[in-house]
């Protein structure tokens, strides 16, 4: 069979697998550990796409929840303000597949909002470099939940209310799959080799043509957009959004999770984001010591694993 015959088979069955576990698997493993593993995936979504940005092409940036705000809160108002006026247009479907026409709408506006903005702030911020990027995004990122705040139509400080569930363990793991995939082909392809030699000598890299402005835009936008996916999912299924959901700890959160796992590996964020999110939970029974013990164990394997768990370890890269 053909290369591109078994990919098809590949998403096929992968989906396949995704239905049935999303018929089982809550009454299987319980509501609790449902929640966490919604959220272990969103987390791989942002973390993977975090990567693309500071493992690939080098940049430093904290302000990935700001991206991450645009997109749940630019989904949950298209949904909530504009599914109405949808929904007698596909009223002829059942109602799984409106849910799926209704989600997939915000998803687009999700994306296409976080990636926007993402190309705001990357034109006139990726000219810089190291410490003052880092200072841009994060100030970028408290500009957006502070925006969100002085909102009324989007709940403002009392936080967003009223959005319907329509993300689940299929959507968030068909995310997972697009967004491994997507970065994945993404790295491996002439732009993933300008990312590169973006990361390991940007001044090498002009001196070969390589236009790093533009690359290091581009590499923003998309990482952008996979966040604003990831706060799309993240909304629909909470049912309630506020800004304290997007605090810069929470961009500080996915450095971890990338850093622990291995900057420049996708399977180590992928590994990164299930560690960090199960510990975080983990230790909540530690009340005020929660934080001092997740703590100890970053100075541990700083320590003793500073590359990360993974390094630049991929499994492409050892199949070759």
């Amino acid at each position: 069979m053909k290369k591109s015959g078994l990919k098809w088979v590949y998403w096929l069955s992968a989906l396949a697998l995704l239905i049935v576990l999303q018929a089982v698997l809550r009454d299987w493993i319980g509501a609790y550990y449902y929640q966490i593993l919604i959220l272990v995936g969103i987390n791989i979504i942002l973390s993977v796409s975090l990567n693309l940005i500071n493992g690939f092409t080098g940049q430093f940036s904290i302000g990935h929840a700001g991206f991450y705000a645009v997109g749940a809160y630019t989904s949950a108002a298209v949904v909530v303000y504009g599914g109405p006026a949808l929904q007698p247009l596909i009223s002829f479907l059942p109602a799984m597949g409106q849910n799926a026409v209704v989600l997939l709408l915000g998803l687009l506006a999700a994306s296409v909002a976080a990636g926007i903005a993402g190309l705001l702030v990357g034109i006139p911020s990726l000219r810089l470099r190291g410490d003052y990027l880092a200072i841009v995004t994060l100030g970028f990122g408290e500009i957006i939940r502070v925006l969100i705040l002085n909102i009324d139509a989007i709940g403002g400080s009392r936080g967003f209310t009223g959005i319907p569930q329509l993300s689940n363990f299929f959507w968030v793991y068909l995310a997972v799959l697009v967004t491994v995939a997507t970065v994945h082909n993404l790295v491996h392809s002439s732009y993933g080799r300008a990312f590169i030699a973006i990361r390991d000598d940007e001044i090498a890299a002009e001196a070969m043509g390589v236009d790093t402005t533009r690359f290091k835009v581009l590499s923003f936008v998309i990482s952008s957009m996979f966040a604003g996916i990831a706060g799309s999912l993240f909304g629909h299924f909470t049912m309630y959004l506020h800004p304290n959901s997007f605090l810069f700890t929470t961009s500080f959160y996915l450095i971890i999770m990338i850093v622990v796992g291995g900057l420049g590996s996708i399977e180590g964020s992928i590994l990164g984001a299930i560690l960090i999110t199960v510990v975080l939970e983990a230790f909540r029974e530690f009340g005020a010591l929660r934080l001092v013990n997740f703590s100890i164990l970053l100075v541990l394997i700083m320590i003793y694993r500073p590359q990360g768990l993974l390094g630049a370890w991929t499994l492409s890269r050892k199949k070759s």
